[in-house]
């Protein structure tokens, strides 16, 4: 299973970002079980910056935090694939693997933790791109110390409200028609055909799927998937749905699952829709 797992990920992932990384491309695993008795927070830290990252160090230690360090993408992917974290604080510009590709591997290997993404770029494009490959938040550089640590905060906040309030019971699988949405293996599959999804088309299904009929406005879905600090971003909630479309409707132009309510937002197809 972990070849096979290897094999999938050399498939997809960028291949001119990750040229030579054989060291964690052949040693893929899932993070190893652990006996957590601990209920501090445990973040991992991947800034090639060393005054950055040990100024960073010792703010999470103080809320309080576990806190990890690393310097590089190589070495980010070891402590994931290692350790379970509460939340990631991923630089961008790293040696040896930059952060967009750590954060698409992880994501390709169904580890979710929490990622908020550190960036020296400042456009609009380059925000929106890590915001798709799976990072939660994003803050640019030079960032105040507490600024983050509220976002750390809040990553931890929102994963907990998601577990306790939202999360559906283990074993679900949502199903709608010839659509089946498995909860716990995050698959879904449309005819009994694998249906490839990105993390943040498969989150946005589900927050779709878990309260079908209920309207959500592009605002609470970048709340809800993205993250509260995204506004403005309603074109990304819209790129999302559209490519959601063109993978799990017959029609895209004429949807069964989810419909668009006019004027407010989107909804999952309930019972009573005809």
């Amino acid at each position: 299973m972990i070849a096979m797992a290897a094999a999938s990920l050399r498939a997809h992932l960028p291949q001119p970002a990750i040229r030579g990384q054989e060291h964690w491309r052949t040693a893929y695993r899932r993070p190893a079980t652990e006996d957590r008795t601990s209920m501090t927070p445990r973040v991992l830290v991947v800034e090639d910056d060393p005054d950055i990252a040990h100024l960073v160090e010792l703010h999470l230690r103080d809320l309080p935090c576990e806190v990890d360090v690393v310097h590089d993408g190589t070495s980010a992917l070891d402590c994931a694939l290692a350790r379970s974290y509460d939340a990631m604080v991923l630089d961008l510009m790293l040696p040896r693997l930059d952060g967009l590709a750590v954060c698409q591997a992880i994501r390709q290997l169904h580890i979710y933790t929490p990622v908020l993404m550190l960036t020296a770029r400042s456009t609009e494009a380059d925000r929106v791109t890590g915001l798709e490959l799976g990072a939660d938040d994003y803050l640019t550089k030079p960032f105040s110390v507490p600024e983050l640590v509220a976002r750390v905060k809040a990553l931890f906040r929102r994963a907990g409200a998601y577990s306790v309030r939202d999360a559906p019971p283990e074993g679900t699988i949502f199903r709608f028609e010839n659509l089946a949405i498995d909860v716990d293996r995050r698959r879904v599959t449309l005819g009994g055909a694998p249906v490839p999804l990105t993390a943040k088309e498969f989150d946005l299904l589900l927050c779709f799927a878990t309260h079908p009929g209920r309207v959500y406005t592009r605002v609470q879905l970048l709340d809800l998937v993205w993250g509260y600090t995204h506004d403005g971003y309603g074109h990304t909630v819209n790129s999302h749905i559209n490519r959601l479309r063109a993978k799990i409707e017959r029609d895209p132009g004429a949807p069964r699952f989810i419909l668009t309510v006019w004027g407010v937002g989107y909804k999952f197809r309930d019972v009573g829709d005809a």
